[in-house]
């Protein structure tokens, strides 16, 4: 593979020291691009551009192309690809997000799930992959990612998108062992989901606990980020003579940063609830820490970007350890010129830390 060529993302994850911080955003190939759009409409719908290798790929680059200040690429894809390669008939409704054609709501219907190979059932993943860092050619690392078990078992026993999680939470305090079930045959497919990735060239990689921040302090320990850490202890940590960084990203899981500290994770993603400044003081040197703009600041005007993102410079304070990111996906109406001043300044402005 080729030598990076500014690999600063990396060494803020392993913190490591680095001339200013990096900064990366979740969703940076998304809707409130033009170029992402119409690369969308080419495709056809959602899912056929996730299972496109090539357009994956030039979504992927589109945001690198456009901010030369990124200083990661994050692989175009779906959290949701693993309950579809198991059999549960992913689809997207308009204005509604994700469903499925299947429901998981019985022990038998979690043994009846399959344990999908990464190169066989989601292969156009792994192609996707390939695709990305032969066509970065070193510029910077490449992100790789999945659900997490506790996300992806609410989207399967709900059906879709919930605001309350009733079946999932009945599920898990009616018949735990059937949520402990499923949420063990999760834990493994990531598991392989995400190596299989690695092995395909990823260059760290990132659990989104979208949900886990629903549970109670006893549930998220026991439903979420157990399984979390099971993952943790199976991956692929070095490759092509390169430690691979795990970054857990709990929405809602500031009240847990130490537990989550203690997963043997690299780095913590924070949403923008947390103080991270006071999350550095409780996890010490244990864990470099990701975020944690308010998405909805890219709504602002340019001054008052700048502002907010001094502002977490000065809160996060000198060293290493900190990739700037935002609290959460950026959202489809923003501005792209808006998205550029963001970069520009997490650049400009944190040189004083390092």
């Amino acid at each position: 593979m080729t030598a990076l060529k500014n690999d600063r993302f990396l060494r803020a994850l392993l913190k490591q020291p680095v001339d200013v911080t990096p900064v990366w955003m979740m969703r940076q190939a998304g809707r409130y691009l033009p170029e992402y759009r119409a690369t969308r409409a080419k495709a056809g719908d959602f899912m056929s551009l996730c299972m496109n290798p090539q357009l994956a790929c030039e979504v992927t680059l589109q945001p690198l192309d456009r901010y030369p200040q990124l200083d990661a690429a994050i692989l175009f894809s779906d959290i949701l690809t693993i309950p579809d390669a198991m059999g549960q008939g992913l689809y997207f409704e308009t204005g509604e997000g994700p469903r499925f054609k299947k429901v998981v709501s019985t022990r038998a219907d979690i043994d009846a799930l399959p344990m999908p190979d990464p190169e066989k059932d989601l292969g156009y993943v792994m192609d996707a992959v390939r695709t990305i860092r032969r066509e970065l050619n070193g510029r910077v690392p490449l992100i790789g990612f999945s659900g997490s078990p506790w996300t992806l078992a609410t989207y399967m026993v709900e059906g879709g998108s919930s605001r309350d999680f009733r079946k999932s939470k009945a599920m898990l305090y009616d018949n735990p062992q059937a949520m402990h079930a499923l949420l063990d045959k999760l834990a493994q497919s990531v598991t392989s989901y995400l190596n299989g990735q690695i092995l395909a060239g990823a260059q760290a990689v990132q659990i989104f606990d979208s949900w886990g921040g629903s549970l109670s302090a006893a549930a998220y320990q026991e439903f979420s980020l157990a399984y979390m850490k099971k993952i943790v202890d199976g991956l692929i940590r070095e490759h092509d003579g390169r430690q691979i960084p795990v970054i857990l990203f709990t929405k809602g899981g500031g009240l847990w940063l130490e537990s989550l500290a203690a997963t043997g994770a690299e780095a913590l993603g924070l949403d923008w609830t947390c103080d991270i400044g006071s999350a550095r003081a409780r996890v010490g040197d244990k864990v470099a820490l990701q975020g944690n703009m308010d998405p909805a600041v890219l709504y602002a005007k340019p001054e008052a970007i700048r502002a907010e993102v001094a502002r977490i410079l000065a809160a996060y304070g000198k060293g290493s350890g900190h990739v700037f990111n935002l609290g959460h996906g950026i959202t489809p109406e923003v501005d792209p010129a808006h998205a550029g001043v963001f970069f520009a300044a997490v650049h400009e402005l944190s040189a004083q830390y390092h």
